[in-house]
């Protein structure tokens, strides 16, 4: 009998194809999310789960799903999931940790020079109507400023890499870690305090990760400190910024441009999170540039993605470990009497 896997959002064939040999596929057709309640009835009875960003695992959804021996995160940060619950509930949890690098960097130095440079603005222009050059619309450029970078993991230095060749004063950034001195020479970067971070830059990226150390770091004491012609571009998690506090800087002139892949509404894990993105700043149109979390929205990126998350499922089902694990269950289900390897 073929293991039941439930696919939480809809995937490409090809994915599919690599799972419907072994597995019996129950997939969300889209576009939207199935609510939390629905993936739970869903997998009461499934062996495995394939997740993305919209959905949160915790030790009520375990216990709910009995069966359930593999959750495979198709994503990197595996924040709204409860990894010390699935290890206790000999759950494996999987994730895809290097594949989202590269697209992701990409897409915050878009970000930046869409921000920077009016983009949005001057394309609403010209559809309104161009007649040709006008003395308006003047930004700021990435040549001759600072850049700071927080987060220096491997999404930060993606960012650093391309932001090399814009001919920036000077790059630096700010991370619990220090680089090696090595790499901090072949970045051409110098690591400053979170505060010298915020205060001496022209254009801030965030590239955090979501822990309760870096959950609102940009808030509205921080920002006080920032000049006001400030740009920040938000790629890492969306409650590392105070969105009502960054609103509150943009209109009192304390900041001059937000951009975001990421927003707080997003992070499901936490149960105080706003509900929606900050309204004001929706209809700044002037000084926010926003897309919706697509910084791996890249055809070819995705499909490798899909099929790594697919790679470690199966191997779970087969009673192996998988390649991209983020627990190590001391008794995993499918050495439990009565679950029995799926596949």
């Amino acid at each position: 009998m073929r293991a039941k896997v439930v696919v939480t959002n809809p995937v490409f064939p090809e994915t599919e194809a690599l799972l419907e040999p072994l597995c019996s596929l129950d997939v969300n057709p889209g576009p939207d999310p199935w609510p939390p309640e629905e993936v739970k009835r869903r997998c009461a009875d499934a062996d495995g789960v394939f997740t993305f960003m919209t959905d949160r695992v915790d030790a009520d959804f375990l216990a709910a799903c009995p069966r359930l021996k593999v959750v495979s995160c198709a994503l990197k940060g595996w924040d709204n999931f409860d990894v010390t619950a699935c290890t206790d509930a000999g759950v494996w949890l999987t994730a895809v940790p290097d594949l989202l690098t590269e697209p992701t960097a990409e897409l915050a130095v878009g970000l930046a020079i869409g921000l920077c440079r009016n983009v949005l603005i001057g394309d609403r222009a010209v559809r309104a109507g161009f007649e040709g050059w006008r003395a308006s619309l003047y930004g700021a450029g990435l040549s001759g400023s600072v850049i700071g970078i927080a987060g220096m993991g491997k999404v930060g230095q993606a960012i650093a890499r391309r932001l090399g060749g814009f001919g920036a004063r000077e790059i630096v950034y700010f991370d619990a870690a220090t680089l090696p001195v090595d790499a901090e020479r072949a970045l051409g970067l110098r690591r400053v305090a979170w505060e010298t971070l915020v205060a001496q830059s022209d254009l801030l990226i965030l590239a955090l990760p979501l822990t309760p150390a870096t959950r609102h770091l940009l808030n509205a004491e921080t920002l006080a400190k920032a000049q006001p012609w400030l740009r920040i571009v938000n790629a890492g998690r969306g409650s590392v910024a105070d969105e009502a506090a960054v609103a509150d800087a943009l209109s009192g002139g304390r900041i001059g441009g937000y951009a975001a892949d990421v927003f707080e509404m997003e992070d499901w894990a936490l149960d105080d999170r706003p509900r929606s993105i900050e309204p004001r700043l929706l209809s700044d149109h002037d000084r926010t540039l926003f897309t919706p979390h697509l910084g791996s929205g890249v055809v070819a990126v995705r499909r490798e993605i899909e099929a790594a998350a697919a790679r470690n499922l199966l191997a779970v089902l087969q009673g192996k470990e998988p390649p991209d694990a983020i627990n190590w269950p001391s008794q995993p289900r499918t050495q439990r009497k009565g679950h029995a390897p799926s596949l």
